[in-house]
């Protein structure tokens, strides 16, 4: 018998800056091509320039979120500084999203 090995493809976003309802929208574009794109299956997003967040970046999030979800795709986050995990510890949202320290943690999911 001969294995068959597929690795999933990765698509990361990087947002920089803070994240809050004067840019919400477009951040929620970007996170929904990126989830909704035929040859990914694993979506990254990279908070490690991000500043803040508000709860309408939150709200972008959990919508990509999801939409993966229902598309059976694997939606992470990666490089929370502590500021931003704080949010989503107070809002419980870390126990939703699969919080990575870093991209390099990708190979062993």
């Amino acid at each position: 018998m001969q294995a068959v090995l597929q690795y999933p493809k990765i698509a990361v976003i990087r947002p920089q800056g803070c994240l809050n309802a004067a840019n919400a929208l477009e951040f929620e574009r970007d996170l929904t091509t990126g989830v909704t794109k035929n040859d990914i299956s694993i979506l990254v997003v990279d908070l490690a320039a991000v500043e803040s967040l508000d709860s309408t970046a939150l709200m972008a999030l959990l919508s990509a979120h999801k939409l993966a979800v229902g598309l059976e795709r694997s939606f992470q986050l990666c490089n929370v500084a502590p500021s931003i995990q704080i949010i989503f510890e107070l809002t419980q949202l870390d126990r939703v999203f699969e919080i990575l320290e870093s991209e390099a943690q990708l190979s062993a999911t």
